[in-house]
């Protein structure tokens, strides 16, 4: 490779190579071009298989203004499906939804950049966004394509991960869901292989190999997506990010049953500084009947559920909810990233301003809906991105949360 020309035997190459190109002799072939030869190839082959098995058969693809392909695919034919425990079967039906749920606001799907030439995938279909080569070409390996990194555990306290966290939880009880309205913003990303994102946390088990997490909500990361969009995502885990769980439909896990929203696909608009404010509706509750856990956005559009199989301590319920952004911190140039959390201003900036959460809430044991009790705030690097949260008639609990990253008290 070109690294591998300061070498000092294959310079000599090199200088021969050029005195002998009159010569019909073969050229030498350096070691690494050797092995290149015969890798190349493998890692091809992996790409082209785990292109066969994400990518399903459609009968429908939209090409969305963006550059992403939507493929419309028969909804028992979706990568969940490939799962042992759920092949051959079709996805349950909605469940009862939680008691005090009302229908604050409508979420139009349109708001997905795919949607905005009119068309829309059938009944009886789920749209999936396409998964390119590029796409994998981008992540650390093949098998861990779509994956968040293992070190990248979630922590409260998080000092040496390089993730960095503006989230406010509770804990010490049994947790049967969670209700918020976040705010919509275009953070700068910095680094291919940073991210930045907003989202809801269900977690239960221990932060050691057996934790598991339910994840949604927006984010922006260039390295799963190729570009710097506010992108709609769901995660799971149930083992700490190792080898279990995937984002949005790139693993046999979550079941979509909705045939308007594209998981992964991009949100639009977004919030402006000092101009409008959007924001969207994400519910997650375990449903009581069958155990498995449902995701809404917005007010009714289910967009589908995780199987109570696929997790051990959230088959029964979560011992803690976290709500917040959480950004990669790679120090890729010696110093502290200057990617965006939230919409890159400090909490205390305030509306119009910060990127905020509003009108949380969790659902109990008995499935209901009710407002958080103490709710606890963390910024783990307070100079880089800061929280500030309240409580008042409109918004119930609340809080801004947010930063620009490196500054001049955060370098």
């Amino acid at each position: 490779m070109a690294s591998s020309c300061a070498k000092p035997h294959l310079i000599i190459y090199l200088f021969v190579g050029c005195l002998l190109l009159a010569s019909p002799a073969r050229a030498a072939v350096s070691p690494s071009a050797a092995v290149n030869s015969t890798t190349l190839p493998v890692k091809h082959s992996r790409i082209s298989a785990h292109l066969k098995r994400v990518n399903k058969p459609a009968v429908k693809t939209i090409e969305s203004p963006d550059g992403d392909l939507i493929d419309c695919v028969p909804s028992h034919l979706q990568p969940a499906f490939d799962h042992p425990k759920l092949r051959g079967l079709k996805p349950w039906d909605p469940p009862e939804r939680p008691k005090g749920y009302s229908l604050s606001s409508i979420v139009d799907a349109s708001f997905q950049a795919w949607t905005i030439s009119g068309e829309s995938c059938p009944e009886g279909t789920v749209p999936i966004r396409r998964t390119t080569r590029e796409d994998i070409l981008r992540a650390s390996s093949v098998q861990r394509f779509g994956r968040k990194p293992a070190a990248g555990r979630l922590r409260r306290d998080s000092t040496s991960t390089g993730h960095e966290h503006a989230v406010g939880y509770i804990i010490g009880d049994q947790y049967y869901g969670a209700k918020a309205s976040l705010s919509v913003w275009a953070p700068r990303v910095t680094s291919a292989s940073e991210f930045s994102l907003s989202q809801i946390w269900v977690i239960s088990g221990s932060f050691g190999n057996d934790l598991n997490t339910i994840e949604a909500g927006w984010q922006v990361s260039p390295q799963l997506y190729g570009d710097n969009r506010p992108r709609f995502f769901t995660y799971w885990t149930s083992d700490a990010y190792q080898e279990t769980g995937c984002y949005n439909l790139l693993c046999s896990g979550f079941v979509q049953t909705n045939n308007k929203i594209a998981i992964g696909a991009a949100i639009s608009p977004t919030s402006a500084l000092n101009g409008g404010q959007f924001d969207i509706d994400l519910l997650v509750w375990k449903d009581p009947k069958h155990g498995h856990w449902w995701l809404e956005l917005g007010s009714g559009l289910l967009v589908g559920y995780w199987p109570s199989f696929l997790f051990s301590h959230l088959a029964e319920h979560a011992k803690m909810v976290q709500f917040g952004g959480e950004i990669v911190n790679t120090q890729a140039s010696g110093f502290h990233t200057s990617t965006q959390m939230g919409s890159g201003h400090f909490a205390g900036e305030g509306f119009r301003k910060a990127s905020y959460f509003r009108n949380l809430q969790l659902v109990d044991w008995d499935n209901s809906l009710i407002p958080l009790a103490n709710l606890r705030l963390l910024a783990d690097h307070p100079n880089c991105y800061s929280i500030q949260g309240g409580v008042n008639a409109v918004w119930g609990n609340y809080f801004y949360y947010g930063g620009p990253g490196r500054n001049v008290r955060c370098p």
